[in-house]
């Protein structure tokens, strides 16, 4: 399987996953242009597409949306709150209700050779989830936008081979920035965005032998750093509580404005 960054950040995410006969987007918060480009990475475009799975509605996960679908009639996978918050948001524009298909919470739904998952996360969205890929002999999952995670989440994105976890702020960063006081309390509450300090205790709970690759994503352009969230995440696998170092594995900070490097597990 493969696993490609098209974008990440706080200004817009979308993430290519998909092997030798399947492709899907999770997400598609940016433009249409800047989605065909990063697709390119994969040897593939648009018209390859099997299907795109939204994490939920916020704007960077889905502004680009519509032009997608309308372009190549690619089906739409989500939770139903989700696909309602899609329907409300005019900037997504006129897209075929047939192309809407209903995802349940747990549920994992059968996109040609890929099985996808749809875990529920904590964030302030109408019924936001993550998702864990896997062909049969590979496994993958594109986890952001959540501001807690529980012994669920860990079950359920156990025995990965390869992951892009949210790393999204440096909470002195955060609380010493521009942010109003309001949105400061949104993001650091258990429905907001993982710290690095917090996806890196996540990252110890899984990590395994297998564990090939680790992206982390969805940092926020005001409230951290590439270097600084590397650093953070690194420093809790180390010191935390597990047989292993960080220098064991490959971590790697996904970009925000292009595509990041090409994962093949």
């Amino acid at each position: 399987m493969r696993l490609l960054s098209i974008a990440s950040g706080s200004s817009g995410n979308c993430i290519y996953v998909g092997d030798d006969t399947t492709h899907i987007l999770i997400d598609a918060g940016i433009s249409g242009k800047r989605i065909e480009a990063g697709l390119q990475k994969a040897d593939i475009s648009g018209k390859d597409l099997d299907a795109i799975f939204v994490t939920h509605e916020h704007i960077d996960h889905i502004s680009g949306l519509g032009v997608m679908a309308r372009k190549y009639d690619v089906p739409i996978y989500a939770t139903q709150g989700t696909l309602n918050g899609i329907s409300c948001c005019k900037s997504v524009g006129d897209v075929d209700e047939q192309l809407y298909q209903s995802v349940r919470r747990n549920e994992t739904v059968a996109v040609g050779s890929l099985a996808v998952q749809a875990i529920p996360i904590s964030h302030d969205a109408a019924d936001p989830v993550c998702y864990r890929v896997s062909n049969g002999e590979s496994r993958i999952a594109v986890a952001t936008d959540m501001g807690c995670f529980d012994e669920t989440i860990v079950e359920k994105l156990s025995g990965l081979n390869a992951i892009l976890l949210e790393a999204n702020h440096d909470i002195n960063m955060l609380q010493v920035g521009p942010y109003p006081y309001y949105l400061k309390q949104r993001i650091l509450g258990n429905r907001g965005h993982l710290s690095n300090e917090a996806a890196g205790r996540l990252l110890v709970r899984l990590l395994h032998n297998d564990l090939k690759h680790i992206l982390l994503g969805h940092l926020s352009k005001e409230n951290n750093i590439p270097e600084l969230a590397l650093e953070a995440v690194r420093l809790e696998v180390t010191m935390g509580d597990c047989a292993y170092q960080a220098s064991d594995f490959d971590i790697a900070v996904a970009r925000r404005s292009e595509p990041s490097e090409l994962i093949v597990v």
